[in-house]
């Protein structure tokens, strides 16, 4: 028999419950009053802005992070796929296997042994005279079997091995068992630990971002097996397809009112529609709270003007009459003031939202033309494409294609060795790249403003277009004065986009645009664009951007031609 500390999978009657979880790092409140349930038939995706407690989520509810308060019951087996793999010294492929189906290998090596006992007769005595008759099973021996088949079949034990055996092949990891760990890239030991808990079949899976390292053939394949597999599943993502084809409970960890956590049903439409209504909630009720105040203030203000030169009766007034007047406006006064401190504003200030700014285009003229470029190495296809007013283009291709390329050529980062591109003299192009190059030892502000002011002097902006940082909704106040080394991989790209839609620009040259963004930043992005005046090219692998912008002209590259 198994050992009696190896995990049983309890089935249908698994549950992972968190109640009023709270953690703490230091004096900052990482997760407040987390309540959830995850079922086995729970499909769960936990979301919200880098750094605000994801992965600390994912952790706590594996046991591997206690909780300051609160608390997580289990009931049944789990497996943890976290974002990279260690590797230690001598361990290879074939162990990391062997330990995943170890407890089924065990369970078969039990129920071997069990069936070898019910077919020996071993046990106690069961015969009239206290000896066992030859070759007839006894109570204890049946009972064994009885507990073993009862393990093995939870396990599903004998196709532990063929389960591992066909998730290795259909993430493309490596199958080799005698390949040490070590020699693998992130990607590769990675593919290896996922193939490795979806071939285990335990009762809940936690993922922490795991699309990361897979190609569209294992984004297919693991999207099927989440979606069919017995057990529930967790999984923290930015991959907004893998969320929209199989969680159908989100946990929204971005702020709210109350600090508290937001749990949406309904799968990621549901999401949607009730962070809008969340957040529709909230400014409604901050504006209320504030106009309230206002009121109170201006009432306040009146009363204590009043009070200083409005109330002094006319000439020939008894001086009875002026103190009474006076004893009547200081008590406005004072119930004012109570009133005042009573109307405390109790809802924070909600986050900003992104402000696309009004991109005015002329009509009629060519705003940007490429043809026939390309590049000796890296854009062997040649490409062209014109855009006007309003004009849309979705770059596809796989990793090679020179789509990246292509962009940096359009935007004149990149000569081309063929072909031409033309643009109209007054037309502006901003260019996101698909990875930031900002200087990490300068604060985002000043980076900022020195931009838009290059872009005032030289002509190219006009002083009356120019927007602040904060204006667009991107960095709040306080990020915006810090180092950008001090910021995060989000908040960088955050920048790197305000820096292009603070030069107004006539066309758009995204590559990559939705990375390290919020899925709600990337939302309003995706509407932005597609009520803008301006031109916009867009590269991306992102799938449910691809399928938001369907319905653009698209240019498909290939490598076949090299």
């Amino acid at each position: 028999m198994p050992s009696k500390t190896t995990p049983i999978p309890a089935r249908h009657r698994a549950q992972l419950t968190a109640s009023d979880l709270s953690v703490l790092r230091g004096p900052t409140r990482v997760l407040t009053g987390v309540d959830l349930t995850v079922t086995p038939r729970s499909r769960v995706a936990i979301v919200g802005e880098n750094g605000r407690g994801k992965t600390t989520l994912l952790h706590a509810l594996a046991g591997r992070l206690q909780a300051d308060t609160g608390s997580v019951h289990r009931i049944g087996t789990l497996g943890v796929a976290e974002q990279e793999m260690s590797a230690a010294p001598g361990r290879t492929v074939g162990d990391a296997v062997a330990e995943a189906i170890a407890p089924a290998v065990a369970a078969l090596g039990a129920l071997d042994a069990a069936a070898a006992g019910l077919a020996a007769g071993d046990g106690p005595a069961n015969g009239p005279s206290g000896a066992t008759a030859p070759g007839s099973p006894s109570a204890a021996s049946a009972e064994a079997y009885a507990r073993a088949l009862e393990v093995a079949e939870a396990l599903d034990a004998w196709d532990a091995e063929r389960r591992v055996t066909v998730a290795l092949e259909a993430l493309d990891a490596e199958t080799d068992p005698a390949v040490a760990l070590a020699e693998l890239s992130v990607g590769q030991r990675y593919r290896v630990r996922l193939a490795c808990l979806l071939g285990a079949d335990d009762d809940f899976l936690l993922l922490d971002e795991p699309t990361n390292h897979l190609d569209r053939g294992g984004l297919d394949f693991l999207t099927a097996q989440l979606r069919s597999r017995a057990g529930g599943v967790v999984l923290v993502s930015h991959d907004r397809t893998l969320l929209a084809d199989v969680a159908d409970t989100f946990v929204d960890l971005d702020p709210t009112p109350d600090d508290r956590p937001r749990v949406y049903g309904g799968g990621f439409a549901g999401y949607r529609a009730g962070r809008h209504a969340e957040r529709e909630r909230w400014e409604q009720g901050y504006e209320r709270q504030q106009a309230e105040r206002e009121r109170l203030q201006a009432s306040l203000s009146s009363a204590q003007n009043r009070l200083v030169s409005g109330w002094r009766p006319e000439k020939g007034t008894s001086k009875h009459g002026r103190a009474t007047r006076a004893g009547g406006l200081v008590q406005s006064v004072h119930r004012r003031q109570e009133a005042l401190a009573e109307q405390a504003v109790t809802i924070p200030p909600p986050p900003q939202a992104f402000r696309f700014p009004e991109l005015t285009v002329r009509g009629g003229a060519d705003l940007l033309s490429v043809s026939g470029v390309t590049v000796r190495g890296r854009l062997a296809q040649p490409a062209s494409f014109v855009l006007r007013r309003a004009g849309r283009l979705l770059v596809r291709g796989e990793n090679g294609a020179g789509k990246s390329t292509l962009l940096a050529v359009a935007a004149g980062a990149l000569q081309p060795d063929t072909g031409a591109v033309a643009s109209a003299a007054w037309a502006r192009l901003g260019f996101l790249r698909q990875e930031s190059a900002l200087p990490a030892d300068r604060r985002a502000v000043d980076l900022f403003t020195e931009h838009v002011d290059a872009l005032v002097s030289s002509g190219a902006l006009a002083a009356r277009e120019a927007v602040g940082l904060t204006q667009l909704g991107l960095l709040q106040a306080r990020d915006a004065g810090k180092r950008v080394g001090d910021l995060s991989t989000g908040q960088q790209r955050r920048l790197d986009l305000a820096l292009v839609l603070a030069a107004r620009p006539h066309v758009l040259l995204l590559d990559e645009p939705t990375n390290h963004l919020s899925i709600a930043l990337v939302d309003e992005l995706t509407d932005a664009l597609g009520a803008t005046e301006a031109a916009a090219v867009v590269s991306t692998h992102d799938r449910q951007l691809l399928r938001d912008l369907r319905d653009w002209p698209a240019l498909e590259l290939s490598e076949h031609s090299r």
